[in-house]
């Protein structure tokens, strides 16, 4: 069960509400909830907010292969799994990413909700802005996390 969207910032917002409603189910014992917000301070800059862009059709192919891809190499065949991600300006706070994961044991959901969220930083193309106080800005440069076991 997979649920995938991009969220336009202008229209609408990332709610945790949704992600319990379509992950809940009696059948599982474990439900993880992993989200991405917006920081204030990233490389001793301070950060008043971050615009993201994407390429929608191939960021949700991405999040698709990525959740088939967990049957394979995770085998975890009975799972529910939602992700949103936000494109548009977003302030310090607000919800960039939601990952929502529910299985039948607690491990389980541990690693796939890991596995997800690593798998979509080096792979989906999502690209982000931040804004600075000081009225600067500057597209930054994707950073997958090297030699981490999942």
């Amino acid at each position: 069960m997979l649920h995938t969207k991009i969220v336009d910032s202008k229209k609408e917002k990332i709610l945790t509400s949704n992600a319990e409603k379509f992950i809940k189910n009696s059948k599982f014992g474990a439900s993880i909830y992993f989200l991405g917000t917006v920081r204030n301070i990233n490389d001793n800059k301070t950060v008043t907010g971050i615009t993201y862009d994407s390429h929608d059709e191939m960021v949700i192919k991405s999040f698709e292969e990525i959740y088939n891809e967990a049957d394979q190499k995770l085998d975890i065949k009975d799972k529910a799994v939602f992700i949103e991600h936000a494109k548009g300006h977003l302030k310090l706070g607000e919800i960039s990413i939601i990952i929502a994961v529910a299985c039948k044991h607690r491990d389980q959901a541990y690693v796939l909700s890991r596995y997800i969220i690593e798998e979509i930083k080096k792979r989906s193309p999502i690209w982000k802005k931040e804004h600075y106080e000081n009225e600067e800005s500057e597209w930054l440069k994707g950073n997958p996390i090297a030699n981490e076991k999942v």
